[in-house]
C-alpha cells in the first residue's frame, strides 16, 4: 500500500472584493447581460492587483441562481474568458438559490483549505430584470399541455409530489407563514424596514459602500452615448412609517408581508480575491479577514426564513465562538418578518446595532446570487472600519435551507 504524504490545512483569507452598484428591477443595470457585469467585477479585482500572476488563478467560481438566460453554460467560465483571463484558468458556476454567492465563497475556501490552490476568485451575479421566460418541451407528439413560467424568482416547472410533500408556497408566502407562526405583527415589520432603509441611506450618504462599489458604465441614449452608474438604487431615502403602513399586503389577504417591508428583485454582481497563506505571502496580499467557518442546514420549506436560526447555531459551535463575541451580523434581509424571528429565535433584540449596521436587502436589494457574496464582503469592509474581531454573514434559503460563514478580521 502506497502512502501520500498530506499537507497541513492552510488557512484561507479575503484579500479585497469589489461589487456593482445594486440596480433596480427594470433599473440601471437593466441593459447590462450578467455575464458582462461578473466579467467587469473580476477585471476591475485584478485590476487592483497587477503584481497578481494571472495564471496562477487556479479556479473561478460564481453563484447563480437563474441560469436559463444569459446566465447559462456556466456564466463563471464565460466570464473569466470576457474578463480576459487565461484559457487556462477555468471557471464553475454554483446553484444554492438565494445562498449561490455565499456557497461560491465556501467552495473556494474549501478548496484553499485543501491546499488546491493558492489563488482563488469567487463570487455571484444575477440579473432579475433580464431572466427569460422559459417554456415547457412535451415528451408527445402535439401535446397541448406547454407551460410558460417567468424566471425571475420563483417555482417552476413543480414535480407534483414535492407539492404534495411540502408545497410550493412561494417566497412572499413562506414570510406570511413565518409571521404567523412567530407572532410578528405588521408593526414590527414596518419597523424594522424603515430602520433599515434609514441606515442604508445614512451609510450611503457618508460614502460607506465606496470601497467595496465599482462602477458600471452602462448605454445611454441611442446615439451610442453611456452612463456612469455608480451608487445602490433601490434605497428609498424618503421611507417613513407612515407611507409602509399604507402599502397593501402583496402575498395574501388581510396579511402582513408588503414591497415595502420586503427585499427588492434586483440585479448586480460581486468578485472576492481569495488566497491561501502561501498565496498571501508569495503576492504580499495584506488580507481583509479569515474566513473561520460555514455551515449550511435544511429547514421546512414552508418556512424557509428560519434557516439563519440553525445554520448560525451550527457555525458558531464550529467556531467554538458565542453570538457575543460576533462584532458584526450580517443578516440577509429576505423579509422583515423572517428577519425579525430569526433575531428573536437567537436571543437577539430586533435593534441589535451589529445587525445590518449599514442596511440590509430591505433596502439595498436582494440580486439572487449575487447576495451571500456581498454579505461577505460588507461584513468584511465593516470589520476593517470599526476594528471588531469576528462577523457573521448569514442568510435564509429558497426550498428551505440556511447557511452561515463567520470571518475574522486579520
Amino acid at each position: 500500500m502506497s502512502h501520500v504524504a498530506s499537507k497541513p490545512l492552510s488557512e484561507a483569507f479575503i484579500v479585497d472584493g469589489v461589487r456593482t452598484p445594486i440596480g433596480s428591477f427594470g433599473g440601471s443595470l437593466s441593459e447590462v447581460r450578467p455575464d458582462d457585469m461578473a466579467a467587469l467585477v473580476i477585471q476591475r479585482l485584478l485590476e487592483r492587483h497587477p503584481t497578481v500572476d494571472r495564471t496562477r488563478i487556479t479556479d473561478v467560481i460564481f453563484g447563480c441562481a437563474n441560469q436559463a438566460g444569459e446566465d447559462n453554460r456556466d456564466v463563471a467560465r464565460m466570464a473569466a474568458l470576457l474578463a480576459g483571463l487565461p484559457i487556462s484558468v477555468p471557471g464553475e458556476t454554483v446553484n444554492r438559490l438565494c445562498a449561490s454567492g455565499m456557497s461560491a465563497v465556501a467552495n473556494a475556501v474549501r478548496a484553499v483549505k485543501l491546499g488546491d490552490g493558492d489563488v482563488y476568485i469567487a463570487g455571484g451575479v444575477e440579473s432579475m430584470t433580464r431572466a427569460p421566460y422559459v417554456m415547457s418541451k412535451s415528451g408527445k407528439a402535439f401535446a397541448r399541455d406547454v407551460q410558460l413560467f417567468d424566471t425571475s424568482l420563483g417555482w417552476r416547472f413543480v414535480n407534483p409530489r414535492i407539492e404534495a410533500q411540502y408545497g410550493i408556497d412561494s417566497m412572499g408566502e413562506t414570510a406570511e407563514n413565518v409571521s404567523d407562526q412567530f407572532t410578528v405583527s405588521r408593526a414590527d415589520q414596518d419597523q424594522f424596514a424603515c430602520a433599515t432603509q434609514g441606515r442604508a441611506a445614512a451609510a450611503r450618504a457618508k460614502g460607506r459602500f465606496a470601497s467595496e462599489i465599482t462602477p458600471v458604465d452602462v448605454p445611454g441614449d441611442k446615439r451610442g452615448e453611456t452612463r456612469r452608474f455608480d451608487r445602490d438604487e433601490f434605497i428609498r431615502p424618503d421611507t417613513t412609517l407612515e407611507k409602509l403602513a399604507k402599502l397593501k399586503p402583496a402575498f395574501r389577504p388581510g396579511g402582513s408581508v408588503t414591497a415595502g417591508n420586503s427585499s427588492g428583485i434586483n440585479d448586480g454582481a460581486v468578485a472576492l480575491l481569495l488566497a491561501s497563506e502561501q498565496g498571501v505571502k508569495e503576492f504580499t496580499f495584506t488580507p481583509l479577514a479569515r474566513v473561520v467557518t460555514t455551515a449550511v442546514v435544511g429547514v421546512e420549506p414552508r418556512t424557509m426564513g428560519m434557516g439563519p436560526v440553525p445554520a448560525t447555531r451550527m457555525a458558531l459551535a464550529q467556531a467554538g465562538l458565542s453570538l457575543d463575541q460576533i462584532a458584526v451580523i450580517e443578516l440577509n434581509e429576505a423579509f422583515a418578518a423572517q428577519s425579525l424571528a430569526c433575531l428573536r429565535e437567537l436571543g437577539l433584540r430586533d435593534d441589535d446595532p451589529r445587525v445590518n449596521p449599514n442596511g440590509g436587502a430591505i433596502a439595498l436589494g436582494h440580486p439572487l446570487g449575487m447576495s451571500g457574496a456581498r454579505l461577505i464582503l460588507t461584513a468584511a469592509r465593516e470589520l476593517e472600519a470599526t476594528g471588531g474581531q469576528y462577523a457573521l454573514a448569514t442568510m435564509c434559503v429558497g426550498v428551505g435551507q440556511g447557511m452561515a460563514t463567520i470571518i475574522e478580521r486579520v
